[in-house]
């Protein structure tokens, strides 16, 4: 029966063309099939015995899960170069500087490093994607299959091709599979032949394959450890060449005698006595250490053998460094970089230039932003930013997780752990992040119970998995994220304080989209290409767009224009935009929280305002002065009832706020700009209001989590604002920590004077 392959990738091309590789090799023992996460042809994925994965495929492993089992096969794709190509590029006169055009300048760099490895190093290559500069003095271009990226004005364009995939990724699916046979077809071996690659001598062991007894061999060769095996008489009946190199025997002198006498420091004896696994240990070997491990080959309960491991310690290290990098999804490698966030505003400026200092230090940052606005992309800069950009780059949504669950991902487990623990046990994101940096996000939604255990890693560098009793050296750097006020969060103690501090050692602030002024367009347009979108903006499009709140910021923009690139319009009008947009400038509308509504930006940037009356919603028809300073009744409000800014009399004194309650600096004196109220205020007024209708208490998460459900665009650190000021006022009282909040006699007053002038 037909083995199934699924390759996923995310451009619908190049799932295509891994998939005509794999199908070329494996032939008629297997049945390919392409999908791509690009065009959502993923969403129709057959059940498949393997999955072949290219690292952009996903997002993060939570994505992937949703159309790769838990329990699948999974490969990851790695790519290299053929031969062919290698040797044309070395034929480029040394230190000519040549641009290596891709998709995204990211890709570029990730596959210059590769031509780099294998070899390419007299060329001087310049990283170039579509919005990238192009450097001066270049006139030659090379490119993978990407030639309608390539910027005018190049003499020569060579195009090397899709890189295809490395001999180890079909090696391993075929052995996944079962199918280790193929290893000795001859277009398996053909195929071999033909790649570059930096892992394995194939020149070589191809070779020697028809030498070979066995298909085990072939496979023994491929290993990068050393590899000594004896049979159930003690004699050496396998010894690889890794081998060779790291004792110095000579293997033709060695096969069929005696274990004990050739490796006098290999206690075979013991291990084929014991029928056990023996625990590895470091031996010397001439002036080297070596690490080895033995285990005993056991048929129907009885030792036929056993097999040793040997690998330099150096060697063994740097090793685990790798694997603990090569993982499968996105997350757990940094793939962006400063240069690949997309803005040139002041805001973002500010931003890259304060994070690139903080990168080079060896100490937590904490990246504070709204919900969209690129804190993940960041943290990805600062890792390669840092001295720590070798290592591995692991992502976790702490918030995503149940409790124990989050444990075992963090920490690791052993087997028999719990019930579905996997045998082996697995290491935690901890260990696989030796070396790297771990990013933490929506770090504010961890449990108390875990915030002890993450704090303990983060002053003791040290980890032990759930169920085990040992302990484990970590070398980790933190960069965690977070789109709510930690700092509240340590008021109203769900928050540890310690751990504040620890994470809060380098803070700073992601911009959200509405501070970033034309970003806007420069964005718009980069999606637009990604998503091969044809349109332009109308005018007026443009200005709505520009003066958009923009509550899901980055997200919700890409949300937008992905949209826009399937309706087929030319010219993009206010008609063209998405139901759920227009839903939002309505919402935003009758709340007074500016949408779309033009003419209402303060000299603060895009923050919309609302003053007393209504901030001259049309809707409500109270004039843009809003209400009469002094005094309103033309608009119907009792004399007394409206003073200045809208503070009932006898409420604001000379200093505006009463002796022992604070005000942001933002509004001084208990009063806001031009009497004129902060977003959103009359939407918190209205929350108080309809609490105490049901004589309940309402906290601000409730309240947040009102707006959000909306549309409307308010932060928590804004509703502790309007509730300070309220409680300055006499509006509302406002209880510390997990009190809650309750409207006062004068606040229902205000409510229903403004609900009668609105309706």
């Amino acid at each position: 029966m037909k083995k199934t392959i699924s390759v996923i990738t995310l451009i619908p091309r190049s799932s295509r063309f891994y998939a005509e590789q794999v199908q070329a090799l494996f032939g008629q023992w297997a049945q390919v099939h392409s999908y791509s996460t690009g065009d959502r042809s993923v969403e129709g994925i057959v059940e498949s015995d393997l999955y072949l994965l290219s690292t952009d495929a996903f997002e993060d492993a939570q994505e992937a899960r949703r159309y790769v089992p838990s329990d699948g096969q999974v490969v990851e794709i790695q790519l290299t170069y053929p031969k062919q190509v290698i040797q044309d590029l070395k034929r480029i006169p040394r230190g000519t500087r040549v641009l290596f055009v891709n998709a995204t300048r990211q890709m570029a760099r990730e596959a210059i490093t590769q031509l780099e490895q294998l070899g390419v190093n007299q060329i001087g290559f310049e990283p170039y994607g579509p919005d990238s500069p192009v450097p001066e003095g270049l006139d030659i271009a090379v490119t993978p299959d990407e030639a309608g990226f390539v910027p005018p004005g190049m003499k020569k364009v060579i195009n090397i091709g899709h890189r295809p995939c490395t001999p180890g990724t079909m090696i391993e699916a075929a052995i996944r599979l079962g199918l280790e046979r193929l290893l000795d077809e001859k277009q398996f071996q053909n195929y071999m032949k033909t790649m570059a690659s930096g892992n394995y001598s194939f020149d070589e062991m191809f070779a020697r394959s028809r030498k070979m007894e066995s298909r085990f061999d072939i496979l023994l060769e491929i290993l990068d450890e050393g590899m000594v095996g004896i049979n159930e008489k003690g004699e050496v009946y396998a010894c690889n060449q890794k081998a060779k190199e790291i004792t110095g025997v000579n293997r033709s002198l060695i096969m069929g005698r005696m274990g004990r006498e050739v490796f006098p420091y290999i206690p075979f004896d013991k291990c084929m006595k014991s029928r056990a696994p023996l625990e590895p240990r470091l031996i010397h070997i001439g002036s080297v250490n070596i690490n080895m491990s033995l285990v005993p080959v056991l048929r129907h309960g009885e030792c036929i053998g056993a097999f040793a491991t040997l690998q330099p310690f150096n060697e063994l290290e740097k090793r685990q460094n790798e694997l603990r990098s090569q993982l499968l999804h996105k997350g757990y490698r940094a793939k962006y970089r400063f240069d690949d966030v997309i803005g040139t505003s002041q805001s973002i400026e500010k931003t890259k230039q304060i994070l690139k200092k903080m990168a080079v230090t060896k100490s937590p940052v904490l990246l504070i932003g709204e919900t969209g606005t690129g804190k993940e992309l960041f943290a990805h800069a600062v890792h390669l930013a840092s001295g720590r950009c070798g290592g591995p780059f692991v992502a976790i949504n702490v918030a995503a997780m149940p409790e124990n669950l989050l444990e075992s991902e963090l920490f690791g487990y052993e087997e028999g752990a719990f019930t579905g623990a996997r045998k082996g046990g697995r290491p935690g994101l901890f260990e696989f992040a030796h070396k790297g940096t771990l990013f933490l996000d929506e770090v504010e939604g961890m449990s108390q119970a875990m915030q002890v255990k993450l704090l303990r890693v983060l002053q003791e560098r040290e980890i032990m998995r759930v169920g085990g009793n040992q302990i484990i050296n970590v070398d980790v750097r933190i960069v965690a994220a977070t789109n709510e006020s930690l700092e509240e969060k340590v008021e109203d103690g769900s928050f540890r304080r310690d751990l504040y501090y620890r994470l809060n050692a380098l803070p700073a602030l992601i911009p959200p989209l509405r501070e970033r002024g034309n970003d806007i367009l420069l964005l718009i347009e980069t999606f637009r290409q990604r998503s091969k979108g044809r349109f332009i903006l109308s005018d007026e499009v443009r200005d709505l767009l520009l003066h958009y709140s923009w509550p899901g910021n980055i997200r919700e923009l890409q949300n937008v224009v992905e949209y826009l690139s399937f309706t087929d319009q030319d010219e993009i009008g206010v008609e063209d935009l998405p139901p759920t947009f227009i839903k939002i400038k309505d919402t935003d509308t009758r709340h007074g929280a500016g949408g779309l509504v033009k003419g209402r930006l303060t000299e603060n940037g895009n923050k919309w305002k609302m003053n007393a009356a209504g901030a001259g919603n049309p809707a409500s028809g109270i004039p843009a002065g809003g209400i009469p300073v002094g005094g309103a009744q033309a608009s119907g409000i009792p004399a007394g009832r409206a003073q200045a800014g809208g503070i009932p009399a006898g409420r604001a004194q000379a200093g505006g706020i009463p002796a022992g309650n604070t005000m942001d600096d933002q509004y001084p004196n208990g009063q806001y700009p031009n009497g004129q109220y902060p977003d959103g205020f009359w939407f918190v007024l209205e929350q108080l209001y309809l609490a105490s209708e049901q004589d309940e208490l309402i906290g601000r998460e409730r309240i947040l989590k009102t707006a959000k459900s909306n549309y409307i665009p308010l932060s928590q650190k804004e509703i502790r604002d309007i509730l300070n000021y309220m409680a300055c006022n006499g509006i509302a009282k406002v209880s510390r920590g997990r009190g809650g909040s309750r409207i006062t006699l004068t606040g229902r007053n205000k409510w229903e004077e403004y609900k009668e002038m609105t309706n």
